[in-house]
């Protein structure tokens, strides 16, 4: 059973749709093993985001994702990275095909609904970042 993290993003928890994302995962084989709505200060989205720390899209991203309340999430399944980006769709919410998160609930390639790792190694990395080991039941 592999283990992944999701973000719901401002932009989405704004529009009231946490549950019909949320229900997404779970109809598709994903469990929720940790869960939690914070908002990001600045200091950490500029820490969790610094791997694009040198693209012009950083800064933008940073105020973005401080700007309300996100949705952190352990998801936990068979081939869960896999299976969480697959239900994710494409970045840039035009290209995800259609019954996508982001086809669904995007506005735009910078406001696209979610966040999920992009690997097990980021996502071991990015999990530890939100959650402490006791916190994932």
């Amino acid at each position: 059973m592999e283990k992944t993290l999701s973000i719901i993003k401002p932009d989405a928890t704004k529009k009231g749709v946490i549950g019909k994302i949320i229900d997404r995962f779970e109809s598709n084989g994903l469990r929720i093993a940790a869960v939690k709505k914070l908002q990001l200060s600045v200091e950490n989205a500029k820490k969790f985001y610094e791997v694009h720390a040198s693209r012009p899209f950083y800064n933008d991203l940073v105020e973005f994702m401080t700007s309300g309340p996100v949705v952190v999430m352990v998801l936990e399944g068979e081939n869960a990275v896999l299976k969480n980006r697959e239900l994710m769709g494409a970045t840039n919410p035009k290209e995800a095909a259609p019954g996508t998160i982001r086809a669904d609930f995007a506005d735009s390639i910078d406001a696209n609904a979610v966040h999920g790792s992009d690997s097990l190694e980021n996502a071991k990395i990015e999990i530890a970042f939100f959650f402490a080991n006791t916190e994932i039941l």
